[in-house]
């Protein structure tokens, strides 16, 4: 038994000795003493073996602690310590939760050896469980198969997690400073695993020494975030200093530049030049009147029309979403510009500052340049209201300032009004203004209304085109009425109201953010407008049945009616007819190819019907008025 000690063999072998002694026949003396020596020899083996266990423990306890003396953050340390009880107790899984006093519940900061469901940042709840009960005994506590265990309270959550992980063996310890709790620690394994007297002892020195160690990361951590405080706090205020100064000496030097008759594009890369980027100054219409390098592609998007308009009407550089900085260039309500910059970099509060001091500076330039222009602005709104009035006192005067103003009114223009949702704002006078510049046009503002004349023959097409462009600069629906087009100053006035009436209809009829012109009504387009147009009203509604009439010499339009005669029976229209019922389906079915699907709808329906109605009486008229001229020929 002394050798097996010695050579350190397995269990077996001291059986294997008793074993042979009772096949070779010994006495039960004999077997009784080598039985005893087998018992003493496998307690001492068993002495040794914890023995190895606690230096080798503590060795792994020695290196642990030297790991806790480097200058770690506490989620670093956290890290280190649920990996170092891992391997010091051979488990599958360790973990380490922090208590939270504002939730009332542990909050797991580390884990390692986790397979999904005990994560960073799972909530502990303190309604059961393993570390409630070490928290309550404020020592450590075991159990070598959890989810079987009574000893304790448990929580269907926490039962859940443990279920999910397979885990079984578990220790948890608490805690404490101070014997204050603060968190708990835990090592689990996934097989039943009684803990024994060793490790538990081992696990609550290791406690200790978290406990320490995370509380000096703690103080570390504060003291890292004070120090870096107190620096940024010299720092900005040595930066605050020096950007006084040096905004100081940039305003100084561009206002030199204005007063000493520098032009705008001098002023520009001057500007460029401080700044530390490609800047490009534009017009109220954003056209670019001076530019030192090039921008990127992004700003001629739609996203810096809206900032040049927010950047007016807050009166601030604005960032948009590319990275640009927008600035604007104004004189009281006036819109005298738009800086566009694209800095090297993400820009900070001095050049923000520095933009909007190159923008005051340009803007005086501008004003100096265009006083002109804002009087001409001046004169194109009251040029408008003028034709709006239609008084014939002034329209030989409208028609001269008109000349001046280079607007030809003899070429075709349409007149769109259109209301903003939520009222008429700053963003929406700031865009109108540039809008009517862009396309060569006027606006005014009447009432609550904003009143466009913009050149060209579609109404239809301009009321959406405009309306879906202020709609997305205002974020909210626009609902417009167009008419036109006019070709003479005395036209504009008629178009004005039947555009007026357009959006009046469109907003009693609850269409709002909707656009409509006196042929978009159909035939309340007819008696909205000031000239009827009923030839264009049976051209639109059943022209296209007409026209195939005429080129196949069929009879679609007096099916149509005597479709609708007999209240929308095919049978009864074929009698009418005198024609078998198949033939009156198929004509249907190619009025529907011509109309449209919906052409028996109740509302196009009711306008297919008034405009036959129409075609109908304007061929008995026609037909009245030929009459005497034939018998005046055959006299």
């Amino acid at each position: 038994m002394l050798e097996l000690l010695v050579a350190e063999a397995p269990v077996d072998e001291y059986e294997r000795v008793v074993t042979e002694a009772r096949a070779d026949g010994a006495a039960p003396e004999r077997l009784a003493e080598l039985e005893r020596a087998r018992d003493l020899s496998l307690r001492i083996r068993e002495l040794f073996d914890r023995r190895r266990q606690r230096e080798v423990g503590l060795a792994a306890l020695v290196d642990t602690v030297r790991d806790l003396t480097l200058p770690y953050t506490l989620d670093s340390l956290l890290k280190v310590i649920v990996r170092r009880t891992r391997l010091l107790f051979g488990v599958d899984m360790s973990w380490v939760s922090l208590y939270d006093g504002e939730q009332g519940c542990s909050v797991v900061r580390a884990a390692d050896g986790q397979a999904s469901a005990i994560t960073v940042g799972f909530r502990v709840p303190m309604g059961g469980g393993l570390g409630l009960r070490a928290m309550r005994e404020s020592g450590p506590f075991s159990t070598p198969s959890y989810l079987t265990d009574r000893s304790f309270a448990h929580s269907e959550e926490i039962d859940g997690v443990v279920r999910a992980e397979g885990l079984r063996g578990m220790m948890a310890v608490p805690l404490l400073l101070d014997n204050e709790f603060f968190g708990v620690l835990y090592a689990a394994g996934r097989s039943v695993r009684h803990f024994g007297p060793d490790e538990i002892s081992l696990m609550v020195s290791l406690a200790d020494l978290v406990s320490v160690a995370i509380e000096k990361a703690r103080l570390l951590d504060r003291t890292r975030e004070q120090i870096a405080e107190v620096a940024e706090d010299t720092l900005r205020e040595r930066d605050s200093s020096q950007l006084a100064q040096q905004l100081h000496s940039t305003h100084s030097r561009l206002v030199d530049l204005v007063l000493a008759g520098s032009d705008l594009q001098s002023l520009t890369a001057e500007a460029a030049g401080l700044l530390g980027g490609p800047l490009s100054v534009r017009d109220s219409a954003g056209r670019e009147l001076a530019a030192a390098g090039t921008l990127p592609e992004p700003a001629v998007a739609d996203d810096v029309v809206t900032a040049s308009l927010d950047a007016h009407a807050e009166r601030r550089p604005v960032r948009t979403p590319g990275g640009l900085w927008v600035a604007p260039a104004a004189a009281g309500e006036e819109m005298l510009g738009t800086l566009v910059l694209h800095p090297p970099a993400a820009a900070d509060e001095h050049q923000v500052q520095l933009l909007g001091m190159a923008a005051q500076c340009i803007a005086i330039l501008l004003l100096m340049q265009r006083s002109a222009a804002v009087a001409d602005g001046q004169a194109r709104d009251e040029l408008l209201r003028d034709l709006i009035t239609g008084s014939p006192a002034v329209l030989e005067q409208v028609a001269e300032r008109a000349r001046r103003l280079s607007l030809d009114l003899d070429e075709p223009h349409v007149v769109v009004a259109v209301r903003p949702e939520g009222g008429i704002q700053g963003r929406a006078m700031v865009w109108a203004s540039a809008y009517a510049h862009r396309h060569g046009g006027l606006r005014a503002m009447v009432g609550d209304r904003l009143v466009f004349l913009l050149p060209g023959g579609d109404p239809d097409a301009a009321s959406t085109t405009l309306s879906k462009e202020l709609s997305s600069v205002l974020g909210r629906r626009v609902t417009a009425g167009s008419s036109g087009p006019a070709e003479n100053p005395a036209a504009v006035a008629t178009a004005y109201q039947e555009a007026r009436r357009c959006l009046d209809a469109v907003v009693a009829l609850g269409g709002i953010g909707s656009t409509a012109s006196p042929r978009e009504l159909g035939f309340l387009g007819l008696l909205l407008s000031e000239n009827p147009d009923t030839c264009d009203f049976i051209s639109h509604t059943i022209g296209a049945v007409l026209d195939y009439d005429n080129l196949q010499r069929t009879e679609l339009a007096r099916t149509l009616e005597e479709y609708f005669a007999s209240g929308g029976s095919p049978t009864y229209a074929a009698e009418r007819l005198h024609v078998h019922p198949n033939t009156v389906s198929r004509r249907l079915e190619r009025i529907t190819e011509l109309l449209g699907e919906k052409w028996q709808e109740p509302a196009q329906a009711l306008e297919v019907q008034l405009a036959l109605q129409l075609h109908r009486t304007r061929r008995v008229l026609q037909r009245k008025q030929d009459r005497p001229r034939a018998d005046r020929a055959s006299g």
